[in-house]
C-alpha cells in the first residue's frame, strides 16, 4: 500500500487517517527493546485513526528479528547489535539469510556497547591467542551460538579466530551458556567462570566483576579483527577506566545500537510514521533514561537524529523521506 505521504509543510504532525494494525517484536519482555517498542506503539497510536491496534511480540533481539519480519510475523522488529547487520548486503555473517533483499531499515536507536573479554588475572593470560593453550583450565561464561543469539555468534567467532573452535570447546573445563548477559556476568563474578565474553558493559553488573578477584581484559588482536572484518563487523574501543581494572584503551568487537527492521512492502504511511516518531518524539524515550549518566545508559541520550537515520542496510523509502524532510530544516518538538 502506497498511501500519500505528507509533504514538508505537513510534516510537523502527520496523522494516519485509517485504522491500522501494527505488530512490533522486541526482547524477552523486560529489557530495552521492549521499552522502545512500547514508546513507538503509544506515539503511533496518538497519531492514528480510532480503532487502530498495536501489539508487541516477545523475541530475543537477534537473528529472530530478521526472520520475524521476513515471515510477516511482525511488521517491524528490533535487533542488536547494528554491526551484525552490516554483512547483510554482502551476504556474510550471522544475518546472511534468504530473501534478505526484501529487508529494509526504519532507523536506529543509538546506544554504546562492546563485546568484552574479561579473564581472571591469575590465569596469566595477556592476549586472546593465549586462551587456546589454557583450554583445560578455562571455565568460559558466554551465550550460546544457536543461530539466533548474536552474543553467542560473536563470542564463538572471537574464540574460533584464536584457535578455540567449537569442536575444541569440549576440552574446556566448563562452558557456561546464558541467553542474556547477566547470568554469565554473575557466574564470572562469583568464581564459577574464569573467562567472560559478554556485552551490556554500561550496566552495574559489569562494575562488580572485580569484587572477588583481580581481572584483566583482552584486546581483539589482528586475528579477531580480521575474522570480524570478513563479516563486515567493525571493532571499537572501550576507554581506559570505564571498567574495573581497565588500565588501557581496549579494542573489542563493536556491539552498539538497536536496529529497527521491516519488509520493503511495509505500507508507506506506517513506515513514515515510525521514522517520524523516532525523531520527533525522542524526548519521550530519553526521559526514561535520564536518571542514569549518559555514558552508563543503555540508550545513549540525547538521541542524535543523524545517528537514528544512519543504517547499515537500505532504509524503507518512506522512512528515508521522513528523515530527508527533517534534514531540510524542520523544527523538531522540544528544539
Amino acid at each position: 500500500m502506497n498511501t500519500r505521504l505528507p509533504d514538508r509543510k505537513e510534516m510537523v504532525e502527520p496523522f494516519i487517517d485509517r485504522e491500522i494494525s501494527v505488530i512490533f517484536q522486541g526482547d524477552w519482555g523486560q529489557a530495552n527493546l521492549h521499552r522502545v517498542c512500547g514508546w513507538l506503539c503509544q506515539e503511533m497510536g496518538d497519531r492514528s485513526a480510532p480503532g487502530s491496534r498495536f501489539g508487541i511480540w516477545s523475541g530475543r533481539g537477534g537473528v529472530d528479528a530478521v526472520h520475524a519480519v521476513l515471515a510477516q510475523d511482525a511488521d517491524a522488529a528490533l535487533m542488536t547489535p547494528t554491526a551484525a547487520a552490516a554483512g547483510i548486503p554482502a551476504g556474510v555473517g550471522p544475518l546472511a539469510v534468504r530473501a534478505a533483499d526484501q529487508l529494509r531499515a526504519l532507523g536506529v536507536v543509538p546506544q554504546r556497547d562492546r563485546l568484552v573479554t574479561c579473564v581472571d588475572k591469575s590465569l596469566g593470560v595477556s592476549t586472546m591467542s593465549d586462551l587456546a593453550a589454557l583450554l583445560p583450565s578455562l571455565r568460559i561464561a558466554t551465550s550460546p551460538d544457536d543461530g539466533v543469539n548474536l552474543i553467542g555468534a560473536a563470542a564463538h567467532r572471537l574464540l574460533a579466530a584464536v584457535g578455540v573452535t567449537p569442536d575444541r570447546l569440549d576440552a574446556a573445563a566448563a562452558v557456561i551458556y546464558a541467553e542474556r548477559p547477566f547470568p554469565a556476568i554473575d557466574a564470572f563474578r562469583d568464581g564459577r567462570a574464569n573467562v567472560l565474553i559478554q556485552e551490556a558493559i554500561m550496566t552495574p553488573s559489569w562494575q562488580r566483576v572485580a569484587e572477588h578477584k583481580d581481572v584483566a581484559y583482552l584486546d581483539a588482536g589482528p586475528a579477531v579483527a580480521e575474522a570480524f572484518a570478513r563479516w563486515c563487523w567493525p571493532t571499537a574501543v572501550v576507554p581506559s577506566g570505564y571498567l574495573p581494572g581497565l588500565d588501557h584503551d581496549l579494542t573489542t568487537p563493536e556491539y552498539s545500537d538497536f536496529l529497527l527492521v521491516c519488509r520493503a512492502d511495509l505500507p508507506d504511511d506506517i513506515a513514515f510514521m515510525i521514522a517520524w516518531c523516532l525523531v520527533a518524539t525522542r524526548e519521550a524515550l530519553e526521559s526514561q533514561y535520564r536518571h542514569l549518566p549518559p555514558d552508563r545508559s543503555p540508550v545513549t541520550y540525547p538521541l542524535d537524529p543523524t545517528a537514528i537515520a544512519t543504517t547499515p542496510i537500505p532504509l524503507h523509502p518512506a522512512a528515508a523521506a521522513a528523515y530527508a524532510a527533517f534534514g531540510d530544516g524542520l523544527v523538531l518538538p522540544g528544539s
